[in-house]
């Protein structure tokens, strides 16, 4: 089982607090660019610093691409710390970080990468059919494939990190040491979706936007659990990332981008379209997907079970 496997690394509850702020370290250390970028544009008086504390201008601070690469580069160092904390402290491999099977299973990562591709794609496209008076065709091939060339590079780094850290990381950690698998699941569901509440999505659709993001957490969990590995998490979130990113942007959206189109129209004040939706009807369809594809059974246990393990390590 992913959480129980933890029991043969070192466990101590004091190595995932410390785990955590040695990551978040790493975050820190590879921000350095930008904060440097800010104090060269302060010095140059391109940068008005009453406004540093607004998401959205420091959004527009930088060329959209270079902008980019400095947004994503503190998850590159999140990651790579996590790697090396896992494996210095804990003596715990990538692998077994990443699913209970005997190796990573690369097909399960690609199969949720193109399912939700697809999906999302097509959402997309919908939307521009219907209401083509709220897109603008954004397309200008030179910036757009350094964008490719980013969001290839950058945007998977940028996904794997808070995936190895929340369904990973503090999902073993937390089951671990409190023996369930229920508070793992809502904790890390609810830290995941508390830690975009500083996204310029709040300041549009306000503080109903945490039902998406809790629920996208709730449901990155449960895939988890239930099929006892983190490759469809991590396939899904590369995917949700990766199109939104080359596809369409908006001017109030986490990730400003040259991409194809740009949404010009004001978001859905019911929620509905952007919030309801996708937690309520569409991830529930993907995960009986998921269920039938993968033959999960026995959800009450594999989701709100206990955990009956015996410490074996010192």
């Amino acid at each position: 089982m992913y959480i129980t496997q933890v029991k043969t690394i070192q466990n101590d509850w004091w190595r995932y607090i410390l785990g955590v702020v040695i990551s978040f370290i790493g975050v820190a250390i590879f921000s350095a660019p930008h904060a440097i970028a800010i104090i060269f544009k302060q010095f140059s008086g391109d940068f008005d610093t009453s406004r540093a504390d607004d998401l959205n201008y420091l959004m527009t601070v930088f060329e959209s691409n270079v902008n980019l690469v400095l947004v994503l580069l503190p998850f590159a160092g999140g990651l790579l710390f996590l790697i090396l904390t896992a494996k210095w402290l804990h003596q715990q491999s990538l692998r077994h970080l990443t699913t209970a099977r005997a190796k990573i299973d690369w097909k399960r990562v690609l199969f949720a990468f193109l399912l939700w591709g697809i999906v999302t794609t097509s959402l997309i496209l919908v939307g521009i059919y219907v209401t083509p008076e709220d897109y603008v065709f954004n397309f200008k091939p030179e910036k757009f494939a350094i964008l490719v060339l980013i969001v290839l590079l950058l945007v998977p780094l940028q996904t794997s990190f808070e995936e190895y850290m929340f369904r990973g990381y503090l999902m073993q950690g937390i089951g671990f040491i409190f023996k369930n698998k229920w508070l793992p699941l809502l904790v890390t569901s609810i830290v995941f979706g508390l830690l975009h509440i500083a996204n310029p999505e709040v300041d549009k659709l306000g503080n109903l936007i945490m039902i998406y993001y809790i629920g996208t957490g709730l449901f990155l969990g449960i895939i988890t659990l239930m099929d006892d590995g983190m490759e469809l998490a991590l396939g899904f979130h590369a995917a949700n990332n990766m199109f939104t990113a080359l596809l369409v942007t908006a001017d109030w959206t986490a990730f400003q981008t040259h991409s194809i189109y740009r949404d010009i129209s004001e978001p859905d004040p019911t929620g509905f379209l952007d919030i309801f939706l996708p937690v309520f009807i569409i991830f529930p369809m993907i995960l009986l997907i998921f269920a039938k594809k993968y033959k999960w059974t026995n959800w009450k246990e594999k989701l709100t079970g206990t955990i009956r393990i015996e410490n074996t390590t010192e």
